[in-house]
């Protein structure tokens, strides 16, 4: 079922960010970086068609760095690249969405990154520069790849300044560059927020009992004393979905409506049904 799960999201996520790259930002001549740049270059250039000189660019950088990347990220390029290179070919015989070059750069930059992040989600790889920082980082550990994506992508950024000679496409391309980072890490940072709940209940031991009966979460107690009353109680700590709070806040207020609760959020938990999407 993971697998499957897996292969739909990078399917999704390349037919996002190949709608961004062939229907805004290639048409208005936008590079944000990448070997979806370079095609970009290549196809104004020498007309080149951008999905097959993107897919063809990764297979040869895949071929050249077979022995330092390994056969499972190998595999996994081919696949999330090869996705990512139909659709680009696919979408590009359709009209570009915008000629505004505004538009094209904010909402292309977020498409691809949001297409980007999807495919993140599933493990996918969808080349291009990814394949450069990890053949550079292999004999040059001290740098890490989020610098080195930063330089490739700065320098691609340079030449399409070189080719098209137009300072203005080069900005926004800068632009595109921050807006599909920040996309990015938006969507990581959603998808690992998570809620920590704190519950001080007189019938801390049924609430427990009840909560880990009906919940896909365990409960930890823990004995407390209230300072102003003096009494003993138990606090019930639990971490939560955030689609999984309205439910167990409901199931609290049937068993102990007096119940004190906090809830609080959290930017990371892992383990024990969390995972960290990175």
């Amino acid at each position: 079922m993971k697998k499957l799960k897996d292969i739909l999201l990078t399917v999704l996520g390349t037919l996002i960010t190949a709608a961004a790259i062939s229907l805004l930002l290639t048409p208005n001549k936008i590079v944000c970086g990448g070997m979806s740049g370079v095609s970009t270059i290549l196809y104004h250039t020498f007309s080149l068609p951008p999905g097959i000189t993107f897919g063809v660019l990764n297979v040869i950088l895949l071929l050249l760095g077979l022995g330092v990347l390994g056969v499972s990220f190998t595999l996994k390029t081919l696949f999330g690249a090869g996705m990512l290179s139909a659709f680009m070919q696919l979408l590009s015989y359709f009209p570009p969405l915008t000629e505004n070059v505004l538009l094209a750069t904010v909402f292309g930059g977020v498409l691809y990154g949001v297409g980007i992040g999807i495919a993140f989600v599933a493990g996918a790889s969808t080349g291009g520069t990814d394949i450069i920082g990890r053949l550079v980082q292999h004999f040059m550990p001290q740098m890490s790849i989020g610098k080195l994506l930063l330089v490739i992508d700065g320098i691609v950024i340079v030449v399409s300044l070189l080719v098209f000679r137009q300072v203005d496409l080069a900005l926004f391309g800068i632009i595109a560059l921050f807006v599909s980072t920040y996309a990015v890490d938006l969507l990581m940072a959603k998808l690992n927020v998570s809620t920590v709940a704190f519950i001080i209940s007189e019938k801390g031991e049924e609430l427990a009992r009840q909560l880990v009966g009906s919940s896909p979460r365990g409960v930890t107690v823990i004995n407390v004393v209230g300072a102003y009353t003096d009494t003993n109680k138990k606090m019930l700590f639990c971490a939560l979905k955030e689609r999984e709070t309205v439910a167990f806040k409901k199931k609290i207020e049937e068993i102990d409506p007096n119940a004190f609760t906090v809830f609080s959020e959290s930017q990371k938990i892992v383990g024990n049904g969390f995972y960290l999407y990175r």
